[in-house]
């Protein structure tokens, strides 16, 4: 083989070789990683039924609060439902952005739309009577804060449900419990400790 080509040959295969090593060398874990979430056993516990987890699903589920889900409108979300066999249900919506900067800032929106969310639905419906509590917040990543919300109309139906706003960088994570009842029936210690699995899952 003459010179010449055969210089061209080695550059070529060198060069190959270059690249491929180059592939080779992005660790295995370089592609984005698809956040966690929470198990059935990860709910608070029920009294009398075991929970069931549904498979995790795109998009914002028609069970979150309105209050939270006007905000969440262009967000790229994903979610899983969890119900029992009574009157208990819950849900989670995980949502990635594109920094962490965006995520405080969704963060923070969630939270007072939480905030004001017994006036918006008072507004919004007169039949029905609405109280919001602070639980407050938790140490958990970049922090969560827990929300209740009682709603009581004029016929007599009582509900409560707990919501957490949680964040891990980049990520943000809401926690949804729901059933019959008011603020005595809402299990906040075991929520709380939810809200802090669901955040820890994320990464």
């Amino acid at each position: 083989m003459p010179n010449c080509t055969r210089a061209a040959a080695l550059t070529a295969l060198a060069a190959a070789g270059l690249a491929l090593g180059t592939v080779l060398a992005v660790p295995a874990g370089a592609a984005p990683k698809v956040p966690g979430f929470l198990s059935a056993e990860d709910l608070p516990p029920h009294p009398s039924s075991a929970w069931t987890a549904d498979t995790i699903e795109d998009g914002v589920p028609e069970t979150l609060l309105g209050c939270v889900t006007d905000a969440l409108p262009g967000y790229d979300a994903r979610h899983r439902e969890f119900r029992t066999e009574l009157d208990t249900g819950a849900v989670q919506v995980t949502i990635v952005v594109g920094s962490t900067a965006k995520a405080k800032a969704l963060a923070n929106r969630l939270n007072e739309e939480m905030r004001t969310c017994a006036t918006e639905i008072e507004q919004a419906d007169p039949e029905t009577e609405a109280a919001v509590r602070d639980y407050g917040s938790l140490q958990v990543e970049e922090g969560a804060r827990v929300h209740g919300l009682h709603t009581e109309t004029s016929w007599g139906a009582t509900d409560v449900h707990l919501l957490s706003v949680g964040r891990d960088g980049r990520t943000v994570t809401l926690v949804q419990w729901g059933q019959m009842g008011d603020f005595g029936d809402a299990p906040v210690k075991a929520f709380k400790k939810t809200t802090v699995t669901a955040v820890d899952k994320l990464h």
